[in-house]
């Protein structure tokens, strides 16, 4: 049976080839209307589009590559919704490729969507990210590319960030205003920017306030895990029992600290305050409940997806584009495990 073409879509609904083409990749310049008659038409017909034809006419795939560290990470799982609802709204499919914190793997990812020929690239790099290699090889290709969260300061290309040292600096100087003198902080490894923005946040802080930095206070994580919120606090309180404040670099792990603490009956905050870092919705259900720095993931997600299109569409149409950084807001949420009266 021959496959049905745009060609006789088009011939049968009066209307144009490319308008066709438009209507089956959601373009918003078509009319709801038009996309409906289109694809209804297209169903009934069995119409697959041919990729393959499309991508030697038209140097395009409608598709772009997304990698990321974790995708059960609840922050990670908000930042895949803001990218495939706006990359949706443009006509694009979105590959999601999780890296698994591996340097290894997410390199070998990159290959992978050089072979898919990918329109454009999305990436929050691994823990275990210290070569930048195959991110100089987007950059020499000409694909765009836009890195989010966890970044490389290094390689030229636009990014969505926070400013993490800005975030933890208002989640320790809080943690400063309820009345803590002693500090330690849980870090995440050394490698990934927004942990060693987040430890530089929390060491000034205590200097601008008259507060030594004892390096003895840090603790750093290597897989940034509940577990290391639980073995941390432990140590935290067997070799510092005067420590009356925590703050932990993600809420994953400062729920760690929260339960180490609750099961030795170690009042929060009255004893220890802790605060964490991102917002995640577990934070609200533990009790205490855990005061955080709410970071935007799902707006991240359409920022990033934003900022890609935008080059996309400059490559597109020749014009320069020029990388830039685009940095979202924070916000400091005072709950149950730092209030005191």
């Amino acid at each position: 049976m021959k496959a049905t073409t745009l060609k006789e879509i088009a011939a049968m609904l009066g209307i144009s080839i490319t308008t066709v083409s438009k209507a089956l990749k959601n373009y918003p310049d078509v009319s709801p209307k038009t996309k409906k008659a289109v694809k209804d038409l297209a169903e009934q017909l069995n119409f697959t589009p041919n990729s393959f034809a499309v991508n030697l006419r038209t140097k395009e795939s409608r598709t772009i590559g997304l990698i990321i560290p974790e995708v059960v990470h609840h922050f990670f799982s908000n930042v895949i919704k803001g990218v495939i609802e706006e990359a949706d709204k443009n006509g694009y499919l979105v590959i999601i490729l999780q890296s698994n914190e591996s340097l290894e793997l997410e390199q070998k990812q990159v290959e992978l969507l050089f072979n898919k020929r990918v329109d454009g690239i999305l990436i929050s790099l691994s823990n275990d990210s210290n070569d930048d290699h195959h991110l100089k090889k987007i950059i020499t290709r000409g694909i765009p590319f836009v890195q989010f969260d966890k970044i490389s300061k290094l390689i030229p290309s636009s990014k969505i960030v926070i400013n993490d040292q800005k975030a933890a600096a208002a989640a320790v100087q809080h943690l400063i205003d309820i009345g803590c003198k002693k500090i330690a902080h849980i870090r995440g490894p050394e490698n990934p920017q927004n942990s060693v923005d987040r430890f530089i946040g929390y060491k000034k802080t205590l200097e601008k306030n008259g507060i030594p930095f004892d390096s003895k206070l840090v603790y750093t994580c290597q897989n940034v895990t509940y577990e290391e919120g639980v073995e941390f606090t432990k140590q935290i309180v067997k070799d510092h029992p005067d420590v009356d404040g925590i703050f932990a670099i993600t809420d994953l792990v400062a729920i760690g600290v929260l339960s180490y603490l609750n099961e030795n009956h170690i009042a929060v905050p009255d004893q220890i305050a802790v605060i964490g870092f991102s917002n995640w919705f577990m934070g609200q259900v533990m009790m205490p409940k855990l005061s955080t720095i709410d970071q935007p993931s799902y707006d991240m997600g359409i920022a990033a997806f934003s900022l890609l299109l935008e080059e996309m569409n400059c490559r597109r149409e020749g014009s320069l584009f020029s990388p830039r950084t685009v940095e979202l807001g924070t916000s400091l949420i005072v709950r149950q495990s730092s209030f005191k009266n």
